[in-house]
């Protein structure tokens, strides 16, 4: 059985979930009350479990997550020297590779993200990945609009995409 570490972050936008690995990568991040977020501890715990995961609720493991969280809401700093270990398929970690790429303050459409990853047609698999996203924030899905320009889809509400995306221009931000 492995162990995690989990902790929640409070935020201009909301408590936020996060969890780390033995070695301190993240491995979790989420938004609470998003769609990805866990619904309360016991539900996560048990999730876990089932996967062969022991869930120790610590602060000290996520102290530097948190002091990286509150440097970045508070524009001191625009990339994240964090460590993520997220678990997904060959082609959700390309996707969140190159999400991880796209510059603080700029977005890219999911067919701008097709491209880059040699899968043109594939602006609608890049979506799923996208969603699918289990470190929101640090791998920054919030950076990903449509190919009109207008935002979609946000596990952690369209409120926060906003807020975030203002936060990353230099605008004012808005508790959801």
């Amino acid at each position: 059985m492995t162990t995690q570490y989990a902790d929640t972050i409070p935020s201009p936008l909301g408590t936020i979930w996060a969890m780390v690995d033995g070695e301190g990568r993240l491995t979790q991040l989420h938004f609470s009350g998003s769609r990805t977020a866990p619904d309360s501890k016991p539900a996560v715990e048990a999730e876990l479990a089932a996967r062969g995961v022991q869930l120790r609720w610590e602060k000290k493991p996520l102290a530097r997550v948190a002091r990286v969280l509150d440097g970045y809401f508070a524009r001191r700093i625009q990339e994240f020297d964090l460590e993520v270990a997220p678990h997904g398929t060959s082609f959700q970690q390309s996707v969140w590779q190159a999400l991880m790429e796209i510059p603080y303050g700029q977005t890219r459409s999911y067919g701008e993200l097709a491209v880059q990853l040699e899968r043109p047609g594939a602006s609608r698999a890049v979506g799923r990945a996208n969603g699918a996203n289990p470190v929101s924030l640090i791998i920054p899905c919030h950076r990903v609009i449509g190919a009109d320009g207008a935002l979609t889809g946000y596990g952690g509400g369209m409120d926060r995409k906003r807020a975030l995306l203002a936060l990353e221009q230099g605008q004012a931000i808005l508790a959801p």
